[in-house]
């Protein structure tokens, strides 16, 4: 592969078209960066990112696992490309719809995002994002708060904010939905939190708690189809907690 010139890292010139994708001819189908990096999607998404190695690439393809280094140096680069294929384009904003339903139509598409994609959660955040998708998702959230009076650098940490919500949402509701497939999968009944939070949470040492306990916070208590509402719900909750912030400084900035 040769470099540009450009100055920007070698993934960010892969993911951007500025480096060569390792094209070659032949009499054999050629084998393609996006072809790699789809079929990367697919198999983290059916297996998770245990199941992604190079060689099971290799062999899914039809080639070797040496052909694939022609394409991409390392498997740590194509994670990467492999991410921003991932999250996709962002959803479109509504053109008469005000910033608190910009962005809280964004968090949430985010956070589905993540969910059909659970092995992305997976991945470190080693660096601020870099990939078309990415900085497309960004600019998108940033469109929404350019109805605020924010200053710019405010914006940009309320984005942050929001997508660290919302990958944080996503986290927990992969987590207990696995949680409860595997309990469903090996004839174990789930275990009633709520129960036992309630039971655990003695008045005299942990009054607070049990208060909340008495009260019926710790949910869902119900079968696994109340998952998806019990995930909503909290979401939802938390999600206009932090726009109830935003909107208040919105409105400090304005005078």
């Amino acid at each position: 592969m040769t470099e540009t010139g450009t100055g920007l890292p070698p993934v960010v010139e892969l993911l951007w078209g500025l480096r060569d994708r390792g094209r070659r001819g032949g009499p054999r189908p050629a084998l393609s960066l996006d072809r790699i990096v789809g079929a990367a999607v697919e198999l983290a998404d059916t297996g998770g990112l245990a199941a992604l190695s190079m060689s099971r690439l290799a062999e899914g393809l039809g080639f070797t696992t040496m052909s694939l280094y022609r394409y991409v140096s390392s498997k740590d680069e194509l994670l990467v490309l492999a991410l921003d294929a991932a999250i996709g384009p962002p959803p479109e904003n509504a053109p008469d719809a005000g910033w608190r339903a910009g962005c809280e139509a964004w968090a949430a598409a985010l956070m589905e995002v993540y969910r059909r994609h659970p092995w992305a959660l997976e991945l470190p955040i080693s660096a601020l994002p870099a990939g078309p998708n990415q900085l497309g998702w960004l600019d998108r959230v940033l469109a929404a708060l350019g109805g605020t009076a924010l200053a710019e650098w405010e914006k940009m940490s309320s984005a942050l904010m929001l997508a660290t919500y919302g990958r944080t949402q996503a986290q927990l509701m992969v987590d207990l939905t696995r949680a409860t497939r595997r309990a469903a999968e090996t004839g174990t009944p789930a275990p009633d939190w709520g129960a036992i939070i309630t039971r655990l949470a003695d008045r005299d040492r942990f009054p607070a708690l049990a208060r909340a306990a008495a009260a019926g916070a710790f949910g869902p208590d119900g079968p696994a189809d109340s998952m998806d509402e019990f995930g909503a719900e909290e979401f939802g909750f938390g999600l206009a907690r932090l726009l109830d912030g935003i909107e208040a400084l919105d409105r400090g900035r304005r005078g």
